[in-house]
């Protein structure tokens, strides 16, 4: 894993529409994992400012976002499909978008459908990811199986908590989740973390040089073989490695840094 850790959020979403900008020119019909969430929105309108300039183009490009809440269409201002088109693609179109569908009549099917579509494209390159502060990735919450697939998920009264504020009231939340689960997580070629903030520092900390287990869902990717993970000083200051880790990004050779 190689663990980036920049001044402030607004270096930390530099640094990730680099690796975007990177991975979207060396191939053009690329197959992205998206999130949701406060933490993407840097990046996002980092990569729709790329591309107004001409420095990004994602139109040959596929995306499958990571999760949708059970219950609200695509049309709800708080579904994951509607914050998808206000921050990205109504700015940065890409020719093919998947959204688990939180309205599905039989979701065991929709979610298998949603991993035979992925292996259809492909498979994912370049998996973007949030880390919440219980260690989890995606909607996949403690306990979660580490081999786990597409499915749905009952979320913590911790996350209902922390996306209250999506909402006119807690009651509002919904309690479940469509989500990738961590083994389809695994599966992507590229996995890219993002986290910034001193909430987020534990949670880091246990993802990185804690022991991999299901109570920390992020700490399975110390086991993916390319996992980068981008934080804030905020967030690296439980990191007993992180000198360390400083100086490694400090002396990656030329071809490295892209």
């Amino acid at each position: 894993m190689e663990v980036i850790i920049k001044r402030d959020a607004e270096e930390v979403s530099s640094e990730a529409a680099a690796i975007f900008r990177r991975q979207l020119k060396q191939k053009p019909q690329s197959v992205l994992g998206l999130a949701t969430g406060s933490t993407p929105l840097g990046l996002y309108k980092r990569l729709v400012a790329m591309a107004r300039a001409g420095e990004l183009d994602a139109s040959r490009a596929t995306s499958f976002n990571l999760d949708e809440y059970l219950g609200l269409p695509g049309t709800h201002p708080q579904s994951y499909a509607a914050y998808m088109r206000e921050h990205l693609f109504q700015h940065l179109p890409v020719a093919r978008w998947h959204i688990p569908d939180g309205m599905a009549q039989d979701i065991p099917k929709h979610c298998a459908e949603y991993e035979a579509d992925i292996r259809a494209a492909g498979g994912i390159d370049l998996q973007l990811l949030g880390l919440g502060s219980d260690g989890h990735i995606g909607f996949n919450e403690p306990g979660s199986s580490l081999g786990s697939r597409t499915r749905l998920k009952t979320l913590t009264a911790q996350t209902v908590a922390d996306n209250a504020r999506h909402f006119a009231s807690p009651a509002e939340v919904p309690r479940q989740v469509v989500t990738m689960g961590i083994g389809t997580i695994l599966d992507a070629r590229h996995c890219l973390v993002l986290a910034f903030g001193e909430r987020k520092a534990q949670a880091v900390a246990a993802m990185v040089e804690g022991p991999v287990t299901a109570m920390v869902p992020a700490s399975v990717l110390q086991m993916h073989p390319v996992c980068t993970l981008i934080i804030d000083e905020a967030a690296a200051a439980q990191l007993q490695r992180r000198e360390y880790y400083q100086w490694v990004y400090e002396n990656k050779p030329a071809w490295q840094r892209g």
